[in-house]
């Protein structure tokens, strides 16, 4: 048996046009590999798409190596990730499995208080393969809380079970203020276990869990990421191992500049001189300034002349963070988190029993921020009334409140 194992495409994610195409080359090249490779079939653990309704192009780049997947005989199985859903719980994994392109395996039953999840079988190898959608702020917790892990567990033969959710065993610590979720929410035994929404590149073995595996991006969807990954890349099972595939579209080079107590000018001179010492042929460049300066304003740094001089030198593309950088006299920035999702968890823990103290605790609090985010983000229903729509969620946010009005 040979399947590979994306996560987190995120295709049609960055604004930059380079590393926009360099987002669906990554798919492509993937893609390209899996057939190369006869490959029996393709796992997607999530955000296959960077938002819910993808641009035109995106999609079309998409629906284009599916049917050349789908006329090779390799299947397609995926679970929805957070960037999936639309506000109003519609998602275009849907819409491609209408298509007959790929197929969500997230199906199953609700009993009472109780959720079965159904396995899809694979025609080609026998393999069974069910899983669990992801949702933003971990909002599938309650789903991980009904189900039912011992009918999964008590299934014969070679079994994947596909999730969405940070496991708080691999979790980074750079992460540490992402919502996460114990193993134990996982049924045990499963034969592999294919992750997403956490862009790490793991693989790890826990006592009733024997193959954990976190495959990260395709390519990288941050300046953080470009940094710490430099590259993307999944992860392929063959005949019972697996083993991870780097896509290295261009090479990446990291620039970091400790500009602490040092003048714009001195700053721009180091970063000068680094740069003539450097190779940079077809390459992204990432350049960080970190500290606080001496004197001057940080549009004081001569960036032109280094940006200009990396061209020179064959750069494919030169993007810079600043975000670290402060002068004397600015505040400091209280949050360091580098994605939207980071920078809202933390912002909500930072405030958490300050507000609604004296009606909740801080945990209940943070839980109902985070619901009532997602219902203020609703979008209206198709045919619904303004009207209509308003006392919706009027009605929603009474109850995520807990008001009897």
């Amino acid at each position: 048996m040979r399947f590979a194992h994306f996560a987190d495409c995120h295709v049609g994610a960055w604004r930059e046009p380079k590393l926009r195409a360099l987002n669906e080359l990554a798919f492509t090249f993937a893609v390209d590999y899996c057939i190369e490779k006869k490959v029996d079939f393709i796992l997607i653990a999530g955000d296959l798409f960077n938002t819910a309704i993808p641009a035109f192009d995106q999609l079309k780049t998409v629906v284009r190596k599916l049917k050349q997947l789908k006329s090779g005989g390799i299947s397609v199985y995926a679970i929805a990730g957070s960037h999936d859903f639309s506000p109003s719980g519609k998602t275009m994994l849907d819409v491609l499995e209408e298509a007959e392109l790929l197929k969500n395996v997230v199906r199953g039953d609700i009993e009472g208080d109780v959720l079965r999840l159904r396995f899809t079988v694979d025609e080609k190898t026998g393999a069974k393969i069910t899983g669990m959608l992801g949702k933003r702020g971990m909002l599938e917790r309650k789903y991980y809380e009904s189900l039912d892990t011992k009918g999964l567990e008590k299934e014969q033969g070679f079994r994947i079970f596909m999730f969405h959710t940070a496991l708080d065993e691999l979790k980074p610590k750079e992460l540490e203020r992402m919502e996460s979720a114990p193993v134990s929410f996982l049924p045990k035994d499963m034969d592999y276990y294919a992750g997403g929404h956490v862009h790490i590149v793991a693989q790890k073995e826990i006592e009733g869990y024997r193959r954990i595996v976190y495959p990260g991006p395709l390519f990288p969807n941050s300046f953080s990421e470009l940094e710490k990954l430099g590259r993307g890349g999944f992860y392929m099972y063959d005949e019972g191992k697996a083993y991870y595939v780097p896509i290295e579209l261009v090479k990446h080079v990291s620039l970091f500049i400790d500009c602490n107590q040092k003048t714009p000018e001195k700053i721009g001179e180091e970063l000068l001189h680094e740069i003539s010492h450097g190779t940079f042929g077809n390459s992204i460049v990432t350049i960080r300034l970190s500290g606080t300066l001496l004197s001057g304003r940080t549009t004081d740094i001569g960036l032109r002349a280094a940006f200009s001089l990396l061209e020179q030198k064959g750069a494919h593309l030169v993007i810079k963070s600043t975000a670290q950088l402060r002068t004397p006299e600015m505040e400091e920035i209280k949050t360091a988190a580098y994605s939207a999702d980071q920078i809202e968890d933390t912002l909500i823990d930072e405030h958490a029993g300050k507000v609604l103290v004296k009606c909740m605790d801080a945990k209940k609090e943070k839980e109902t921020t985070k619901r009532m985010l997602t219902i203020l983000s609703s979008e209206k229903a198709d045919g619904e009334k303004q009207s209509d729509f308003e006392d919706r969620i009027t009605r929603e946010l009474n109850r995520a409140l807990e008001l009897n009005l």
